[in-house]
């Protein structure tokens, strides 16, 4: 219970602060409904599990890949940013009450998982955390109770995220949705451009 607990801990901490996914979560949730704002966030939330899972159990060969790869994997992703930020923008400007509401439930949950997997640094994050909670070397029950744990807690936060933002598509306005689909497609192209310069 205690190695889970730290597990949804360390879920919570990655998956908490606000970037390009928990920005996509917010704005589908607002846009499309509940169902696809956690749709996006259980995406995300697989891609750090497996992420935990690599480096929990050591995945040399795969862990030098994505780290080999890390810049063509930062390149697709900041131009997939900048891709679903001008269309996000274009949906509030020809005043559509919402963003890509022909997409499915998988799509949304593909697109979040794409993305999060598109930050291969982030193993270096996880491996940091298990060296500093001193689990490298335990069993593999253990280990996979605290990669069960990330999962879960990073469902979590998403889960609780779709519901609150949820809760306030009913109380918006359309030239308010327009505009927050106006300012999302700004601030979702600037993520990508900027991870587009960090490759400069």
């Amino acid at each position: 219970m205690i190695i889970a607990a730290k597990g949804m801990l360390i879920g919570l901490s990655i998956a908490a602060p606000v970037g390009p996914i928990g920005l996509l979560c917010m704005k589908r949730a607002l846009n499309q409904g509940r169902r696809y704002g956690l749709a996006s966030g259980l995406g995300a939330a697989t891609a750090d599990g497996l992420y935990g899972l690599a480096a929990a159990f050591g995945f040399d060969a795969a862990t030098a890949w994505l780290l080999a790869a890390q810049d063509a994997v930062s390149a697709a992703g900041g131009l997939f940013l900048c891709y679903l930020g001008w269309r996000t923008f274009r949906s509030g400007a020809d005043g559509a009450g919402a963003a890509g509401r022909s997409g499915s439930l998988a799509g949304a949950y593909w697109t979040t998982f794409a993305l999060t997997i598109a930050n291969p640094a982030t193993i270096l994050s996880f491996l940091g955390i298990f060296a500093g909670l001193n689990v490298v070397d335990a069993s593999a029950f253990r280990l996979l109770t605290l990669v069960g744990g990330i999962f879960a807690g990073s469902a979590c936060w998403w889960l609780g995220l779709s519901l609150t933002v949820g809760a306030l598509r009913r109380t918006l306005k359309p030239a308010a949705m327009r505009q927050i689909n106006r300012l999302s497609g700004l601030l979702l192209a600037g993520f990508g451009l900027y991870a587009l310069s960090r490759l400069l």
